[in-house]
């Protein structure tokens, strides 16, 4: 099977704009997901749209030409279709419903993986979203899990959303109920690709480059998008691509959380960059020991000074990747 393309998932609270500039720099990604705009109430105004996505100021485009799709998460057909339709007309040129977000605050107020449970009002909203952007430039895809509590509307839920229009579907192998906990059913994903009349993209426990193609084998899908797996190694992407088995040093990860946090430092308040570079060389520790390490030393930092001069100092220690991504701290 050849090589197909790889996407950056929408993880809420965290791939916002300054990660997916950093992650499409590095590249072997296709396109990128926004976090998604929560739709309640009344139309957003535009400063809002530009908020979660400033990309829509250059093309729907990161700084390196990756589209960025923008996310919706709502349960009221006629706001997420006005919601869809002030997206493409803001720029965007693909819009992503979601259907998968396993989050209780968000489940409790019937937004994302709980409307799995009622698989006509999915068909509802994406027939609405869809007939919004039928004049538009904009096309309309949705990610969804495999169910709430089960898998038994896994198909009706399919049927829902490619018959009212969607043009691509994102499927997290596993139900809200099972969360993250491996493993994720890639063999259910075969099964629904069986029945689909529209491309599916598998996603889920996508961690290296021999998860990627045990998950293509699996599955029958030549897409994945992948969310953990890119930020406990920022790499992977483009070591599926070139066929790269030895992983990143901890400088080359320390040469990554240096750069996005050199990045976002001047805007935002001095806690913030702390939290944030906590958070991601947390998630690192999926990635080896030595990002156990790095997530040992960044953690007792307490300050923003501290924990920049760590990674600055960490990052000169020996380099593998230094070809694919150059910046220096």
């Amino acid at each position: 099977m050849p090589l197909g393309r790889i996407a950056l998932a929408p993880m809420e609270g965290v791939v916002d704009f300054h990660v997916r500039k950093v992650l499409t720099e590095i590249g072997g990604i296709d396109f990128c997901v926004t976090e998604f705009m929560r739709v309640t109430t009344q139309l957003q105004p535009r400063k809002i749209f530009y908020k979660l996505c400033p990309e829509l100021k250059t093309a729907a485009e990161t700084a390196y030409q990756v589209p960025v799709h923008y996310q919706l998460l709502g349960n009221n057909p006629e706001l997420l279709a006005e919601h869809a339709l002030r997206a493409a007309d803001l720029g965007a040129k693909v819009v992503d419903l979601n259907f998968g977000c396993p989050a209780k605050t968000v489940n409790k107020h019937k937004g994302g993986a709980v409307l799995l449970q009622t698989p006509h009002e999915i068909f509802n909203i994406v027939q609405a979203v869809a007939q919004a952007l039928e004049d538009s430039p904009a096309r309309l895809t949705a990610k969804m899990r495999l169910g709430y509590e089960d898998k038994s509307l896994v198909f009706e839920n399919l049927a829902a959303i490619q018959e009212a229009g969607a043009t691509e579907l994102v499927v997290h192998a596993r139900t809200k109920v099972e969360g993250y906990k491996p493993p994720a059913h890639w063999q259910w994903l075969a099964r629904i690709r069986e029945k689909a009349t529209i491309p599916i993209i598998a996603n889920g426990e996508i961690w290296s480059p021999e998860d990627y193609q045990r998950c293509r084998d699996v599955s029958g899908c030549t897409d994945v998008m992948i969310g953990r797996g890119l930020l406990a190694d920022p790499f992977l992407a483009q070591r599926i691509r070139l066929n790269i088995l030895d992983q990143p040093s901890i400088a080359d990860l320390a040469a990554v959380l240096h750069y996005y946090l050199s990045m976002i430092a001047p805007d935002v308040p001095e806690i913030f960059v702390l939290a944030r570079g906590k958070q991601w060389s947390n998630m690192m520790r999926k990635h080896s020991i030595e990002a156990c390490d790095l997530f040992d030393q960044t953690k007792r930092c307490t300050s923003a000074v501290e924990i920049m001069n760590l990674l600055e100092k960490t990052a000169q220690q020996p380099r593998y990747f230094q070809d694919l991504f150059a910046y220096q701290p």
